[in-house]
Parts: structure tokens; sequence; C-alpha cells
């Protein structure tokens, strides 16, 4: 045995010969992946109430209260429409549908703007609230409650009321207020909550469920 082969340590050849680097690297790869896996599981069922309690209390803030008496989180439909399907959250009173909550979206300035709508079941807008959006901060962030009460105005309105042609921002011939140096934004959430009614009128007894 040459000196070089009785210096190098025990098993050396065998660890080129198998390459551990790779088999290392996996072992590695696997226990990480199974430490993640793990730490999903035992957070799953605590996002999933988080999400559950942010998403409830979303709908509340667009139904007046007293509205509904049973569990509109449970009282669910899908509704088609295009590529995709709107989820229809029903509000109850003494068992009949009293009202829906459903999200709309349409372009604003820098992004889609996704918004929360509640509509009676005659169709007047109950409520609206801005779930998302990327507008400019100071001008178009107004659409947001916290910034302002514009939003507000959408209450009691409906395809009627103010009348088609009027479904717009006063700078355009229309009924609601736009905001200095951001016309973009609240010209883009006219045509959200109008589209949105819209949307109800042509699936208003689906939505309702009761054949009214």
């Amino acid at each position: 045995m040459t000196a070089a082969g009785a210096d190098a340590a025990p098993g050396a050849g065998f660890r080129e010969r198998i390459g551990y680097q790779p088999v290392l690297l996996g072992v590695v790869a696997l226990l990480a992946s199974g430490a993640l896996a793990l730490a999903s599981l035992l957070t799953h069922d605590a996002i999933a109430a988080a999400e559950a309690r942010d998403l409830r209390e979303s709908l509340t803030r667009v139904l007046p209260e007293g509205l509904a008496d049973n569990d509109i989180l449970t009282d669910v439909i899908e509704i088609p429409r295009g590529d995709t399907s709107v989820t229809v959250y029903r509000a109850r009173r003494n068992g009949r549908v009293s009202a829906v909550v459903f999200q709309v979206s349409e372009r604003g300035y820098a992004a889609q703007i996704q918004l929360l709508m509640a509509v009676d079941a005659d169709g007047r807008t109950l409520g609206v609230r801005i779930i998302k959006h990327s507008e400019t901060p100071g001008l178009g962030d107004k659409i947001e409650p916290a910034k302002s009460d514009w939003a507000q105005g959408f209450a009691g309105r409906s395809l009627d009321d103010p009348a088609p042609a009027q479904w717009a921002v006063k700078k355009d011939g229309g009924v609601f207020d736009q905001f200095a140096g951001a016309t973009v934004t609240p010209r883009a959430v006219v045509r959200a909550v109008k589209g949105g009614l819209d949307f109800f009128a042509a699936h208003r007894e689906q939505m309702l469920g009761d054949g009214s």
C-alpha cells in the first residue's frame, strides 16, 4: 500500500464512486420539503379561519345591519360570467333572499379595481366597498372608505336611478363626482357598479332562487 493510500480517509473512494454530494443535497431538499408541508398543514386551519373572518367582515360592511338572519358565507351560488364565474353570497331574512353580495372589477388608472357590492331583491345598490386597487395615493385612493365617503354615493342607486345615460361622472355628463386630477379612477368604479347592476338584472331569478 502506498503512503498516499494509507493516508486516505476510510471510505473516500466509496463516496467518490456513488457521488455522495447529489445524494446529500437530495436528502436535505426532501427534509426541507417535509418541513414546509408540515408547517402548511399545521397553519392551514388558522389561515382558513382568518380568511373567513376577513370575508365575513367585508360582506357585512356592504350589507345593512339586520338584513340577514342566515350565514351568508355558506349560502353561495356560482354564476358563469365570460371565461370565469362569479361567487354570489345570498342574505336571507325569514328564509327568503333579501339581498346578494358579489365581486366586480374594472380597469382603473394603474390596474384592476376590485370591489364588493350588495344589491337588494329590487335591484337597488345597498353598499359598495373597494377591496383591492393600485390607484395613485392622494388622488385615486379616495375611493377607499378610510379616505372619503365617495363610495357611499352608490347606496340606493339602481339601473333606473340615475337614468342609464347618467351612469357616469359629472365630467362625462353623469351624476357622480370625480376627483381633482384623477377622473379615470372614479370613472372605472362607476362602470364597475353599473356593470354589477346589469349582471344582477340578467341573473336576478337565479340569484334570488325563489322564482321572483
